[in-house]
């Protein structure tokens, strides 16, 4: 169980470093309050995938990664 435990941290720690790196590599929106108000039309055409929605989905899974890391490592911590 010792070991088990160690690649979890591993793994959560990896996890948390490129969920750092992922988030701080996306663009700033900068519309505040006036972009949900009721401030750009946004289009709605699904085309290819652009490197925001990349980055978003690269976000998605390392925050799904470290959370069920963390929960296992808690888990198995006691035991």
């Amino acid at each position: 169980m010792n070991a088990f435990k160690i690649i979890l941290i591993g793994i959560q720690v990896l996890a948390a470093i490129g969920m750092v790196i992922v988030i701080l590599m996306q663009t700033t929106k900068s519309e505040g309050l006036s972009g949900t108000i009721g401030g750009k039309a946004s289009s709605t055409f699904k085309g290819k995938p652009g490197g925001d929605e990349r980055l978003g989905n690269y976000t998605r899974w390392t925050a799904i990664t470290f959370m069920v890391a963390s929960a296992l490592a808690a888990y198995v911590g006691y035991i």
